[in-house]
């Protein structure tokens, strides 16, 4: 019981500085508006939100692969965690070198740092999720982990603060990038926190296969075999469909009501507030083991807020939108988190996670689809192609099953 507790504070602690910290660059609100600075297209808005958020899909097989006979994987993670602090950091260092006389190198700095920050979570979070796994029941996972996304929330709320103030107090390019070398340090708190969990040595191991090529081809059969799994991958990966319209709403916002500094910590702020409320919620559903009902409620406020967005005009509403959203992602990511790891047996438990964060991942890159749409065809068929797809993952979530029996 008490390796447990230790354990559930050093998860939340975790959650809190990872939150403070990568808030900064929230693909909703600041990174739009530090990349369009720096002279970036809607498009590559896109692609850079979409960097952020999915460039980890790449490894997560290879990462899964490589893990099969781990009995142990914190020493691992341990080492994911220094370079995703040192690829952080070294964001705000270029931003601050080059910035100010170097727009197209300074942009080609955050692509890469942004690429090499995510891409090594592609390594994490097969670690990440093993080691939750292994250290936390069910119900208390579910439990757990909506309290690590309420402090989660309230680390953002505290950093939606401090960038708002950060970007009012120094001229940019400079003010990025002291919020990118700030939040590297405060990150680097929950790093340390989670880095020092207890974690039980796993005994039970399939055969392990040799060749990656040969860890593809059975992680293609078992997606074949298992019609549960293909309905979770098919549901999450289009809950997803809305970061087609996410980060290009507080451009709408930007453009309809002129918003500036303040207004964007104030809509960071309450998309925090959306998130820690609603994990009051997805932790007490979660404790009962009803994450199929979290996915059709974390889905349907999704679609709620889309819809929202095609007639917002005023910053009341873009501040529900926000709400909103901060509410429904964090209540997707207990779904879909929890969902996988009851339906993966314990000894193929890193491939299950990895062949459905593998595919689901692709999901991230959907705002590069959105800027595509918003360039050529306006915020009306932007929203409205979000709010179709949308419409399809909600009506697939009511198939999912949460049974643990």
């Amino acid at each position: 019981m008490g390796s447990r507790f230790s354990n559930h504070i050093k998860n939340i602690l975790h959650g809190f500085f990872l939150s403070l910290g990568t808030t900064i660059a929230e693909p909703a609100t600041i990174l739009p508006l530090m990349i369009s600075y720096f002279g970036g297209s809607p498009v590559l808005i896109g692609f850079f939100s979409g960097l952020l958020r999915g460039g980890a899909v790449l490894m997560q097989l290879f990462a899964a692969y490589k893990a099969q006979h781990y009995a142990r994987m914190l020493p691992y993670l341990r080492r994911v965690f220094v370079f995703r602090f040192l690829s952080w950091f070294m964001i705000g260092v270029a931003i601050l070198l080059f910035g100010e006389n170097h727009p197209t190198l300074t942009l080609w700095c955050i692509g890469i740092g942004l690429f090499l920050f995510s891409f090594s979570a592609g390594f994490g979070a097969i670690y990440f999720r093993e080691i939750v796994a292994k250290i936390f029941s069910h119900r208390f996972r579910g439990k757990t982990m909506a309290w690590r996304q309420f402090f989660s929330g309230l680390g953002a709320l505290i950093s939606g603060a401090i960038a708002a103030w950060v970007l009012e107090r120094f001229e940019p390019p400079y003010d990025f990038g002291y919020l990118f070398m700030l939040s590297a340090l405060l990150m680097g708190f929950g790093l340390i926190a989670f880095g020092t969990v207890k974690e039980p040595v796993k005994t039970r191991f399939e055969t392990k296969i040799e060749s990656f090529t040969g860890f593809l081809k059975h992680a293609l059969e078992l997606l074949k075999a298992d019609r549960q799994l293909q309905v979770q991958i098919v549901t999450f990966l289009l809950a997803y469909s809305y970061l087609i319209a996410m980060p290009f709403v507080v451009l709408d916002a930007k453009e309809t009501v002129h918003i500036g500094g303040k207004e964007v910590g104030i809509l960071i702020t309450v998309q925090m507030v959306g998130a820690m409320i609603s994990n009051v919620l997805w932790g007490k559903l979660g404790s009962l083991g009803h994450f199929r009902l979290i996915a059709i409620l974390s889905i349907a406020l999704k679609l709620l807020a889309v819809m929202m967005a095609l007639t917002a005009d005023t910053l009341i509403t873009y501040g529900l939108i926000f709400f909103l959203f901060g509410a429904a992602g964090d209540g997707s990511r207990i779904a879909s988190s929890n969902l996988i790891l009851i339906l993966a047996p314990e000894a193929k438990r890193p491939l299950y996670v990895a062949v459905q964060m593998n595919i689901v991942s692709l999901g991230m890159f959907f705002s590069i689809l959105g800027g595509f749409l918003l360039h050529f065809g306006g915020y009306t068929l932007l929203y409205a192609m979000t709010a179709v797809l949308l419409v399809i993952a909600l009506l697939l979530a009511f198939k999912l099953n949460d049974r643990t029996d």
